[in-house]
């Protein structure tokens, strides 16, 4: 290794010294001769040639930063400027989260000539504009921010007042233009940005990102179907005067969330405003005891775990009693029945004795299976986890039988009863739409034949069981009622009840079929002269069931068909029993 020598200077420096120390030698040479003008020359031309040389170097480094600095290479993805987020679209396209552009406005009272005639322009400019705020800075001693989020409108009306000293400044801000439209789902971003409820917060990074890009950002709603189960749901929900309420559609075999409402609801663009009880995503953060509308999950575990058949028969003639409890039918039918009895009948005697026979480990196998023991796997943050039995033994597997001592969230049950329909696979629910075509593989949960027979018996119960009113014209609906009693100062109290009901349609033709899960949940509905008093699951949230399918079945596809005959439970009993002969 070698060192330079002291003295040593590279070629373009002694370039660079050579010119400047014969620059100065002509300074002297024209003061020798006594031409100043020739001096002022020099020394005009040679600053000029100094910014040139500045700005061309300026110019040259400019070029290299954007052309060559490499930014966006690769998956043509660059950082987000700032607070900018993508559009939000549904499925479809429609608009439903946008970045737009607002100002804001500022005043500086050094500059302002009449402060009376500011205040009395400004007031009437700006209505709702805090008197407090604008007094503040109207008496302060430097520019300071009045006020934000305004349209480019009524910041052109401000402007052409004229009024000194009021100035304004670019921002973005985040608009919702459907307001209440999907709200939950959807949620909200601060103003620095970042995403704090819903599809907001859950896919941030990804918003934030495709703004760099301009790519919008799709989720998996059908803006369609979502205006049809809000606006049946919110009319249900004020005619039963509910203390809150849930509606879901799903596709069965994708997971995909066609439409999900919570009762009350809010205002995107006004959420800081909104009261916290609207702001909770009641399909996805709360959880409730579902009542009956579990007894699909205990059938279809009893079938497929070949503790029972259809054909296989439960004395619910008198009220079980166990552990110093008493089990009741809500519908007493005061006899000995088949599986397809008790679900059609509802019967919780039948239900608790199926469910006490397939066994404590079978139950919780497949709860675990149904996704019902964890918080449901989708992209919303708010997710729930349920609240489950700590001890499982035979009180224990009698309640959840029928949907007491266990509690769930709405999403936690359209994905499970999604797993026992679509042909007894497990799907995780998501916000993101699916490739046409596209079917996720997920886990078994159960057979298909089990699958097919819970097609069955829950159309069989909408046409001469407890789910009649939950029926829409030609898309062939099966369901199941919930109505459970809610637990108040410790007991269960038989007239505060959440009343649900969980659908399927079509239920005919082949198990890969397109096939859809609807489910409207309602908590403390109250009786109406129209439902004769009546509060459960058959009398208030069925018939919303039935009035969202019959809106929603175009939109998905579902062609109306006239309905066929179906079998009248001591049939199905029949023609079970035949077969397993």
């Amino acid at each position: 290794m070698t060192l330079a020598h002291p003295s040593f200077q590279p070629p373009g420096w002694r370039w660079l010294k050579a010119q400047v120390w014969g620059l100065e030698h002509a300074f002297e040479r024209a003061k020798a001769a006594g031409k100043a003008e020739d001096d002022t020359r020099i020394r005009i031309f040679f600053v000029l040639a100094l910014f040139t040389a500045s700005f061309v170097t300026l110019a040259i480094g400019a070029t290299r930063s954007a052309v060559l600095s490499g930014l966006g290479a690769g998956a043509g993805l660059s950082g987000a400027v700032g607070a900018a987020r993508a559009d939000i679209v549904d499925r479809n396209g429609s608009m439903l989260a946008a970045d737009l552009l607002h100002y804001g406005v500022y005043i500086d009272p050094r500059e302002i000539w009449d402060t009376v005639e500011t205040r009395r322009a400004l007031t009437a400019a700006l209505p709702n504009l805090s008197v407090a705020r604008l007094e503040k800075s109207l008496r302060g001693d430097r520019r300071t921010f009045l006020v934000g989020a305004l349209t480019p409108e009524t910041r052109a009306r401000i402007h052409a007042l004229g009024l000194p000293g009021v100035t304004f400044e670019r921002e973005q801000r985040r608009v919702y233009p459907l307001g209440q439209t999907a709200a939950h789902l959807i949620g909200f971003s601060d103003t620095g940005g970042q995403g704090l409820a819903g599809a907001e917060f859950a896919l941030n990074d990804l918003v934030r990102n495709n703004a760099a890009s301009k790519t919008s950002v799709p989720l998996s709603i059908d803006l369609r179907v979502q205006a049809a189960l809000e606006d049946e749901l919110f009319k249900a929900a004020t005619a039963h005067q509910v203390k809150g309420a849930v509606g879901i559609i799903t596709n069965v075999h994708t997971g995909e969330i066609l439409g999900v409402a919570s009762y009350p609801t809010y205002d995107a663009n006004q959420a800081g405003k909104s009261d916290p009880e609207a702001l909770k995503n009641r399909a996805a953060a709360s959880v409730y005891e579902m009542g009956s509308t579990f007894k699909v999950f205990t059938v279809a575990l009893g079938l497929d775990s070949g503790a029972a058949t259809l054909a296989s028969t439960f004395d619910a003639r008198t009220p079980l009693t166990m552990n110093g409890r008493t089990i009741h039918d809500y519908h007493a039918e005061n006899k000995v029945m088949t599986v397809a009895d008790i679900f059609m009948h509802s019967s919780n005697i039948g239900t608790t004795k199926l469910a006490l026979q397939a066994g404590s480990d079978t139950v919780q196998k497949y709860y675990k299976a149904f996704g019902l023991t964890k918080a449901t796997p989708v992209e919303l943050r708010e997710s729930a986890k349920p609240i489950v039995p700590r001890r499982w033994d035979d009180n224990d597997v009698a309640s959840t039988s029928f949907g007491h001592a266990i509690s769930v969230s709405p999403l936690a049950v359209a994905a499970g009863m999604g797993s026992i329909l679509n042909g007894g696979t497990y799907v995780p629910l998501t916000i993101h739409p699916v490739k046409p075509g596209f079917r996720p593989k997920g886990t078994r949960s159960v057979s298909e034949e089990t699958s097919r027979a819970m097609l069955d018996l829950m159309r069989v119960n909408v046409v001469r069981g407890t789910g009649g009113k939950a029926n829409a014209p030609g898309m062939r609906v099966g369901g199941k009622t919930g109505s459970a009693e809610k637990v108040i100062n410790g007991r269960y109290a038989r007239s505060t009840l959440v009343s649900s009901f969980a659908a399927v349609f079509p239920t005919d033709g082949p198990l890969e079929a397109d096939r859809y899960f609807v489910l409207i949940l309602m908590d403390e509905p109250k009786g109406t002269p129209e439902t004769y008093g009546f509060a459960t699951g058959g009398w208030t949230a069925a018939p919303a069931v039935g009035r969202v399918i019959d809106r929603v079945g175009p939109f998905l596809g579902v062609t109306r068909r006239e309905d066929v005959a179906v079998p009248a439970p001591a049939e199905a009993t029949a023609a079970a029993l035949a077969n397993e002969r």
